[in-house]
Parts: structure tokens; sequence; C-alpha cells
């Protein structure tokens, strides 16, 4: 007979491991006690030597689905006298710096779906069924250990009913914090958005509203979004008209898997995306036959579909019967809403009803996005169902805090030996983006309750992300370079020790010499980097005006290659005004330099005039790949021998002016240029491999959303020798630079001491 104390490390509150210890302990006739503290949790077992061994072998390899355990420690204590059963034990919370992670948000389980869909059943048609397998987690939680008390759920009273399946060890509820009913738990309401009540079952209601073409507010679990049916080509218009979004895709709720595969071609890779746990929005090609409106998504022949999160979104899409558009429940730009107070002022002149329940979002979590390129899944957009664990990611360290870039922000927080990254918080240029931003850093700070030896922000002094460094009075600082931190971020994303070679391509990155980088290759690791190429530096005439305007790009590019005596393009007739304005500012005192690739991808759409002007971030980009015909051309690569390494643009934009002055179509031009984009990064890794021995690639920065891009460069790196590095749990876009930002923080903290 012994005892042995077990310490399990990693994703394991709020995932059913308790009840899993209580069922594997019984069944191998062992006594003792489980529950959870700040560092996950951990149970004592007291029974013959070999069960306990056997408990030990196994605690891992049979865990909940929804768990994640990174480390199993136990040593032999003292055997107690007269247990005769396994016991779940209070939750005990302590004063010093949480270890454990909070569960993601997860989307409701088969079972639970059953159990709605049961007209005989208790929870029949009940809009918050969960249990141990799924429900809300991240959304709910106020601190840890994660019990119910500890949670937005505090607030409903568990009946006769739901208690005894929460204390039964048999249920698949029992210790499931969020279980109710409609006898005891949040309800739902249909309400004007002045806050005028609507008579009639809530979801028949909506559904009913939705049928005839208006917008509806639907409360999710991490805040608001916008309703309405996609067929609709007026009712899309209006959602864009009052949302203030002109042209950027909306995503698509459907009710099913077969549902989706009518509106978009899914491999086995994107359907099992959208049916897992975390149920994000998937881009896929759409079909020619799908019943959506073109102003759905006008630039591209990707839909996103995403199926529904929740019971209340199941029941929903399948009230209507019809294909929605489910789109963040904000202004562009701006948070989503999360609080039920700020309903009437920010969607009220969007919405003509809202769907709300009374269960309090603690924090907003935005829908994720991703797409399948090259044989694997990749996000774009991480938030509900992923966040906040990123898994185990480092050896154990000091506590980083990285506060990220401007565009697509996340925070990350290096604790222990786990990277804690929040959700998506949207682009840092609009104050109450700004606010949320501030929110989520305290926010963070307050559930692990952890001191941060270092602040960590990218080197850009006008980001209000360097700003908030500046000021915040947390550690001391630390600059990052943006595209250093992108190469960080995806060799800790890939769980690669070693330096690499980083093609880093992106729209911009403050560079030390106080230009803005972004077309670059560079050798090193979190420790330190080298530049070993990049684009030839070029103006950006009008700064982030370029941005905006593509057209501005197109003549800097223009003019380093052919001067002042530029060819009649025909895309920028009628902006013989503009020239010499332009051209003038194409001087040193005047404008910014950059080595962007992104602003290389905009000249060319410009040039193909695919787009002059963007309404929204990388829609130059996006227009130009979906414009994209068969690979049949290839661009001329020249490369100088200088150090760092200069890749020269003028060949390309000779070639492409040549292509549209004999009338190539912006087809052929597009998938070109892709080739070349994907030739010149091979060239500059073989170069690079000569001069440092290394053979591995890692690929970041926003230019790597492309899925043309990638299904030519992976394969010919591969093919080249190289082994490829590309990102996993993080985006490639600057979602993923906070965690690339607290690898650099938690090296240089080693190299100091």
């Amino acid at each position: 007979m012994g005892r042995r104390r077990l310490r399990i490390a990693g994703t394991v509150q709020g995932v059913g491991f308790r009840p899993y210890l209580h069922r594997l302990a019984l069944s191998l006739s062992l006594t003792g006690t489980a529950g959870n503290d700040d560092e996950g949790v951990w149970c004592e077992i007291q029974g013959r030597r070999a069960d306990l061994d056997e408990f030990e072998a196994r605690v891992a390899v049979e865990a909940p689905p929804l768990a994640r355990v990174d480390s199993v420690l136990s040593a032999d204590v003292a055997a107690g006298e007269g247990e005769r059963d396994f016991l779940l034990a209070p939750s005990t919370p302590g004063s010093d710096t949480v270890t454990g992670t909070v569960p993601p948000d997860v989307a409701a389980c088969p079972a639970c779906l059953a159990e709605v869909a049961d007209p005989g059943g208790r929870r029949y048609r009940y809009a918050f069924t969960c249990c141990t397998d799924c429900g809300p987690r991240y959304t709910v939680v106020r601190s840890l250990p994660y019990d119910r008390e500890r949670t937005s759920m505090a607030a409903f009273e568990l009946c006769e009913a739901c208690e005894a399946e929460y204390r039964d060890p048999a249920d698949r509820r029992h210790h499931a914090q969020a279980v109710c009913c409609a006898d005891c738990g949040p309800a739902l309401s249909l309400e004007s958005v002045s806050g005028e009540p609507f008579a009639g079952d809530p979801i028949s209601e909506a559904a009913a509203l939705l049928r005839e073409g208006r917008i509806v507010a639907v409360k999710g679990l991490g805040g608001y979004q916008l309703a309405c049916r996609a067929d609709d080509s007026a009712a899309v218009a209006r959602l864009r008209r009052r949302k203030h979004r002109e042209e950027k895709p909306f995503a698509l709720l459907v009710a099913s898997i077969a549902a989706a595969s009518e509106l978009v071609q899914l491999d086995d890779l994107a359907e099992r995306a959208l049916t897992g746990p975390e149920a994000p929005i998937v881009l896929a090609p759409r079909r020619e036959s799908a019943a959506v409106a073109v102003e759905v998504a006008p630039d591209t022949r990707l839909l996103g579909v995403m199926l529904p999160a929740t019971p209340m979104h199941t029941l929903l899409a399948a009230e209507t019967g019809l294909t929605l558009v489910c789109t963040s429940g904000n202004r562009s730009d701006e948070p989503i809403v999360t609080d039920d107070a700020r309903v009437s002022d920010e969607l009220g002149d969007i919405a003509d009803a809202a769907l709300r329940h009374n269960r309090l979002i603690e924090r907003r979590a935005d829908d994720s996005v991703g797409h399948v390129v090259h044989g694997g899944f990749q996000l774009l957009r991480r938030a509900r169902g992923y966040a906040p664990g990123t898994g185990r990611r480092d050896r154990d360290g000091p506590a980083v805090l990285a506060v990220g870039a401007e565009l697509k922000s996340t925070v990350c927080l290096a604790l222990g030996a786990d990277a804690h990254m929040s959700v998506h918080l949207g682009d840092l240029e609009h104050p109450a983006a700004l606010g949320a931003f501030e929110t989520a850093v305290a926010d963070m700070l307050a559930l692990t309750r952890a001191t941060p030896e270092l602040l960590v922000h990218d080197l850009h002094p006008e980001y209000l992300s360097t700003k908030f460094a500046a000021s915040a009075d947390l550690a001391p600082r630390l600059g990052v370079q943006h595209h250093h931190a992108h190469l960080a971020s995806c060799l800790t994303d890939a769980g690669f020790r070693g330096p690499a070679i980083g093609v880093m391509f992106d729209g911009m990155g403050w560079g030390p010499d106080g230009t803005l980088w972004g077309g670059e290759i560079l050798v090193g690791d979190a420790g330190g980097y080298e530049r070993s190429a990049h684009l030839r530096p070029v103006h950006m005439p009008g700064g982030t005006a370029a941005i905006r305007q593509p057209w501005r790009m197109a003549l800097a590019h223009l003019h380093e290659a052919f001067g002042t005596d530029l060819p009649p393009i025909p895309a920028l007739s009628g902006r013989e005004a503009d020239v010499v304005q332009v051209l003038d500012q194409c001087r040193p005192s005047q404008s910014i330099l950059t080595t962007s690739m992104g602003r290389l991808f905009d000249t060319v759409a410009a040039l193909c005039g695919i787009a002059g002007t963007t309404t929204y971030e990388g829609q130059a980009a996006i227009r130009l790949e979906q414009a994209a015909g068969p690979d049949v051309r290839r661009y001329p690569v020249e490369i100088s021998a200088n150090t760092p390494t200069v890749i020269e643009f003028s060949p390309l934009v000779e070639a492409v002016t040549a292509d549209l002055l004999a009338g190539r179509q912006p087809s052929v031009i597009s998938s070109a240029l892709h080739r070349w984009v994907a030739d010149v990064a091979v060239a500059s890794a073989q170069h690079a491999r000569e001069m440092s021995g290394l053979a591995t690639v890692a690929l970041s920065g926003g230019v790597f959303q492309n899925r043309r891009l990638m299904q030519l460069l992976v394969p010919d790196l591969e093919q080249a020798g190289f082994e490829v590095l590309r990102h996993r749990q993080v985006p490639p876009n600057d979602g993923g630079i906070a965690l690339g930002q607290a690898a650099v923080g938690r090296a240089t903290l080693s190299g100091r001491g």
C-alpha cells in the first residue's frame, strides 16, 4: 500500500480533468483527493503500488479531449488511514503568480446539440446548453482557479436537477462549471436596440426579422455580432452602409457542413477545421452556384464560412433556414461591443433589433479566421476557440510582457513555460481599440497575478503600443525590431530552437536605420539577427497615404525604374496632375524610404488597374492574388553582390510595364509576380545558406497570408533542400508579433544573466 501526490500542469482546468481523475482512480480502486489551484491540478492517490504506477502512466495519455497536459510530477507521500473514497476538494486560490492556463471557449459538442434538438428532453431549444466538453470558458472566467463562483455563471444558482448532474461522477456534467438549464441559467430576449422587448420566442422572432431582410445584433460568446440574410443584396448593402465597411468581406454562418459545402469547395482539412472545437471562420473557394450576394465578398473568389459555435447560433441558423452574414458587432475599426448598456449607443444606428442574453461577457473575443494552404490550416486571426494559450512554448523563464505592433494587435505574456496570448484586439489606430488594448493588458496581468520583469514593444516610435510601453510603469522596456520579432515568432511557433534563415515579407516595420523595412532576409534567432538581404529601398510618397492610394507607390517604383520619362501606363491615365507632386515627394527630405514587399504588391495591383485606391488593409494584394491566372511566365530576378544583398525591383517593374504595353492581361502579370516573389525568396535563401551554412527557412509576415505565393514558394524551397518552418498556432501577420517579442525578451534576459 502506498500514497502518491501528482502535480499536473497545462490546460487542465475547465476541461473536465478532475472528474476524469475521479473516474480513473475508481477504475483502479484507488482512494484519494483531487483539486484545482493556481498551478493547475493536484491529486493524491492511495492504493497498491502497481495501481499507482498505472494511474500515473495513464493520466496524461487518456486525458479529456480538451485538456493539454504539459507535465506530471509525482512524489511518494505518507499513506493515510481510514480513507474510503476518491473526493474532489474545493479549489484553493492563492496569492502568488498563476501558472495554470485558462482554457479557450469551445463550440457546442454533438451530445449537447442532440439534447437541444430533443423535444422530450429538459434542454430542448435551450440556447446555453453545455457540458465539460464544450461551452464558454475564457469569455466568462473572472479569476483562477477556474470554478463557477469565479465566472459570470456565479449569478445563476443551480436548480436541483443541474446540481445533481454537477455532483454525479458518472454524468458528463460532473463539475462542469457552466452547467445550467432553462430553469436556472441565462435567458434569451429579443429587443429593439433601445431596449423594448418583442413578444414571442426570441429565436423565432429574430429568425423572422432576418428572413424579412432586417439586421439583428446577436450577443455571442465574446461579443455582439451583426447578422442579415446573405442572399439579399439590399440587406448586405444596408449593413455595409450602416457599419461603414465599404468592401472588406463579410463572414457567413451556415447551419451544417452540408450547407457549407453548397457555398464553398472544402477539402478534408477545411472540414476538420470547420467542425473542430474551435469552430473558426474558414476561407475557401466559392462555388459558382453559391446563393450569396456579390456584396458579401466583392474583392475575392473566397468566402469565409463558419458553423454555429453555440446552441443559440445553431437554433438561429436552423430557424431561418438561410445562410446568414455574421460579422463583428461594431462600426469598422472599433472593438466589438460586449456591454449590453452600450448596444443602443454603438449599434443602434446599425441593427434593427438585438438578440441578447443576461450572462455577462468578461472579455471580448472575435471569431477566429483561417484557411488551408499547402497541406496545413493557417490562422489569420486568432481569437475565439484558440486564445489564450498557445501551448508549451519555452523552457521555464522570467515573466515577459510583449505588447505587439499596431495592426492586428495582440498581447503576449511569457510566464513559466507558457505563452499566454490575448485574442485579436484589432488595429490600434482608433481610440476605442486602444482602450480595448489597455484593458487586455490589465486583464492578463490581473488574471495571472504576474509581475513582468521586462516589457517588450516594437521599435516604431509612433505606434500606440510603443507609446503605451513608454508611459506604462510596469517593467524595464526593450524595443525589438519588427522583423526580428516576426522571425522569433515563427521559430517559437514551430518549436524550432536553432538559428534559421528568415524570409520576412510584409507591409512595413520600423528599421534601426530609420527606414521602413518589409522585404527582408534575416539570419538569426530570438537572441539576435543579421540582415542578409532586402529589397532595394524606394520612396513612399505621402507616407501612410501611399498605403491607402497604391497609385502613389506605382509612381515611385516607376520613377526608380525609368527616371522622369515615365511610360504611358493606362491605369495611371488621368493622374497627370498628380505626377509632379508625387515625384517631388520622391526625394530624401520629402518622404521615407521603404523596402516593403507588401508595397510592391500594391504597385503591381495599381499598374494593372486592379486597385488604385483601397478601403481596407491588404485589399490591393488580395485583389491581385485573386486575379492570378495559370503560372506561365517568369520575370527576371536580379540580386546584387552587396552586403547585405540588395534585391532589385527595377527589372520586375520594367517587365510588368512591357507586358502592360503589349496588352497582356492582369491575370498573366499577377501570376508572373507571384512566381517572381517565390523566385526571389529562394534565390535569397540560397545566398544566405552559402554565407551561414544554415538550411532552415522560416516564413513570416503578412505577405505569407497569400495562398498562391505559399503554394509556389514552399515546394520550391523544399526542392532546393531547405527545411521550411511555417506558423502553426499564431498568424504570420502582425497578430503573431507579440509572441516573437516575448521570445526575444526572454533571450535578452537570458543573455544578461
